[in-house]
């Protein structure tokens, strides 16, 4: 069991039941799944772009990432439908608690001037996405290798019902937002 789960079960489940008066523990939220999403928009013109984000992206998140596809075409992007795109990747389950566990204590502090995530980022119901301009931030992404900074988004899926269960579950889980 990663330490991050552990620490979901030991101190953040009864933290929540204290702070949001739940009847039962099953009331508590949970983590449902991580996705990190790289688009690569110039993978139009040059496709090797695509095969070394997808590359990048298997290595940062532990499992293989998928080609996305374009839903539908646009002219002014020059995109057609079922152009490939860009890459992610689905975390769940004891990959998503380790990649977490990676990215809060590993990688976000090796952000250059971090100052704490911005608390606007929620969507409503609980869920939170933050951007990364820089993906050598993440220990298994050689510097020497990339020819370019791609940059990716990272999506926490939680069950909560409102942005502050959310927010106080991740706070707990050691993401530092800005005051």
């Amino acid at each position: 069991m990663s330490r991050l789960k552990e620490k979901y079960l030991k101190e953040i489940v009864p933290a929540m039941v204290k702070e949001f008066s739940y009847k039962s523990v099953m009331q508590v939220p949970k983590l449902k799944k991580v996705i990190l999403n790289m688009g690569i928009g110039e993978a139009i013109h040059n496709i090797k772009v695509l095969d070394s984000a997808v590359e990048e992206l298997t290595l940062i998140g532990g499992q293989k990432a998928v080609i996305t596809r374009a839903r539908r075409s646009i002219a002014s992007f020059k995109v057609r439908e079922g152009m490939p795109i860009g890459c992610m990747v689905t975390l769940r389950d004891e990959r998503m608690y380790y990649f977490l566990d990676k990215l809060f204590n590993v990688a976000l502090p090796r952000v250059r001037d971090f100052r704490g995530l911005s608390d606007k980022a929620f969507d409503g119901r609980g869920n939170y996405t933050l951007g990364i301009k820089d993906e050598i931030i993440f220990p298994e992404i050689d510097y020497d290798k990339i020819d370019k900074a791609k940059g990716l988004n990272i999506t926490i899926v939680t069950s909560a019902n409102t942005d502050a269960e959310g927010r106080f579950m991740l706070e707990k889980m050691g993401l530092f937002f800005r005051n």
